[in-house]
């Protein structure tokens, strides 16, 4: 998207997630890898991330990007990756 709005890292586990209850392993593998990378040192997430620096945006620590990432982790799992 356009602007200076970063990516909403709920949403791209969320994405991950659906894409994984239909069957497609290889998309929500790479993004579910790719939101996973934005984590601190210590696997604590931001709400938002620059896509393009990587940097992290506003609140922290973000739960509802937690609850995501383990809804998207089961999806994968049940989905057989």
């Amino acid at each position: 998207m356009e602007g200076a709005e970063g990516a909403f890292c709920c949403s791209s586990f969320w994405l991950a997630e659906c894409l994984a209850y239909r069957g497609r392993l290889d998309e929500p593998r790479k993004i579910f890898l790719r939101v996973l990378g934005t984590g601190n040192d210590l696997g604590i997430y931001f709400e938002e991330f620059t896509p393009q620096t990587w940097k992290m945006l506003v609140n922290f620590p973000q739960g509802l990007t937690h609850l995501s990432l383990i809804a998207s982790t089961i999806a994968i799992e049940k989905a057989g990756g």
